[in-house]
């Protein structure tokens, strides 16, 4: 299928889809399909809530239609799905939204049309699970009538210095001539260049494994930081030190939430196991990470214990819900988890955080959102992530929240070692 010839309809508009859909909408025609229509609306009035796409991209995107209608899609011939794979209450990989996504596309599936996959899987899932769909919904046959792709999404919520354009694209395709067609699809709009993958399954190792090599690496740092607590060091002072050698990686410890770091080695472990191999290493550092909330608790606890303060009917705030800082986006915080946790000891949990949209968290978390923390009313304060609002307020705004024996407990290193009473 010649460049020219590629009528490109993106599936799925959430903090991938959008910014793909509108990149390419900047140089061709684009159908952009979510099913909600009440997000189709907001992009209609050029308002992006998850803050991933400025009001002037969206002027600069000049060729896309908004649609929650898939007949709007007939006419498209290339296909990208964007959709979410999430994990399930027991931790297994959940491919709901992307094999309804596939079902959906096969429904309306033309011959020579091509599907290319970005959501996260594991190696394997886009020519196991996807293309039977993709041949049952349509009645083609895979690699003769139709063709799919696979190329990771690589967005990182928040971060304003990397964004799609500048950061290199992991292509692959189902046969060779139609990897070559991919890549030079995406390489129109990705100046950083493209890697072409020898396979569909590279490409997917590939990406699970960037998170999951991330997420062992914050379990090491979290297990020093437990370890040089117990030996009352303080671990960012360690960092700083090892970090003066060059080759030192510069993780820092803390909660690890989020759609990627949180979730995507577990798509690498369930295939694993599938296979009879059982991958101690990767679900160490998960359990691990996904511990570190009572820690945080039964460290805090211990703190109030030690200076006499109750902690049945406490308030305690908690600066922050969003799973990384300068992002609204709270799926898979684990902050979550520690305010459940506190709130399960009886405490009085006030959590405020001016990225994360009130009705949202309410909606779907059953979390109301305070306005803005008042003065001397906390017994402790939680400093759960670094947004840059709270790194303006100071140690000394911060420290007027509580009363006299408040405990700052600082897990982002927003406030100088002096400033807090615990920290990570």
């Amino acid at each position: 299928m010649p460049d020219q010839e590629i009528n490109l309809g993106i599936v799925g508009l959430g903090y991938v889809g959008l910014p793909l859909a509108v990149e390419f909408a900047k140089i061709r025609s684009v159908i952009g399909f979510d099913i909600k229509s009440s997000r189709i609306d907001e992009l209609r009035l050029g308002i992006d809530k998850t803050l991933e796409v400025e009001p002037q991209e969206f002027e600069d995107a000049k060729h896309i239609q908004f649609t929650a209608n898939i007949d709007d899609l007939k006419d498209c011939n290339c296909f990208i799905i964007t959709v979410p794979t999430p994990i399930t209450a027991d931790k297994k990989p959940d491919l709901t939204p992307l094999l309804a996504a596939s079902k959906t596309i096969g429904s309306i599936l033309k011959k020579g049309d091509i599907v290319i996959y970005e959501s996260t899987v594991y190696p394997g899932a886009t020519e196991d699970e996807c293309v039977p769909v993709l041949e049952n919904e349509s009645g083609l046959l895979f690699n003769s009538d139709f063709f799919v792709g696979y190329s990771p999404e690589r967005i990182n919520p928040g971060d304003r210095d990397h964004r799609l354009p500048s950061i290199i694209k992991i292509t692959s395709g189902s046969t060779p001539s139609i990897a070559n067609t991919i890549d030079e699809l995406y390489k129109s709009i990705i100046k950083a260049g493209t890697h072409k993958a020898s396979s569909i399954k590279v490409a997917e190792a590939a990406k699970v494994i960037e998170n999951t090599q991330r997420d062992l690496n914050i379990a090491l740092i979290n297990e020093f930081a437990l370890i040089f607590n117990m030996l009352n060091i303080d671990t960012e002072e360690v960092l700083l030190a090892s970090g003066t050698k060059w080759n030192f990686l510069p993780f820092r410890p803390g909660l690890v939430g989020g759609h990627c770091i949180g979730v995507d080695p577990y798509y690498l472990t369930h295939k694993a196991q599938s296979i009879g191999y059982e991958p101690e290493i990767i679900l160490s550092g998960r359990n691990l990470n996904d511990s570190m909330s009572f820690y945080i608790i039964n460290n805090l606890f211990d703190e109030m214990h030690n200076r006499n303060l109750e902690i049945k009917s406490s308030n305690i705030l908690v600066m922050g819900l969003s799973f990384k800082e300068n992002c609204p986006d709270f799926r898979n915080s684990k902050i979550i988890d520690l305010i459940s946790g506190l709130s399960a000891k009886g405490v009085i949990v006030d959590c405020y955080d001016p990225w994360v949209n009130k009705s949202q968290a309410k909606d779907e978390l059953s979390i109301e959102l305070i306005d803005f923390p008042k003065k001397n009313k906390y017994s402790a304060i939680i400093i759960a992530v670094a947004h840059l609002e709270f790194l303006e307020m100071g140690p000394d705004d911060i420290r007027s929240l509580g009363n006299e024996k408040a405990i700052i407990y600082d897990l982002k290193y927003v406030l100088p070692q002096s400033s807090s009473d615990l920290r990570l």
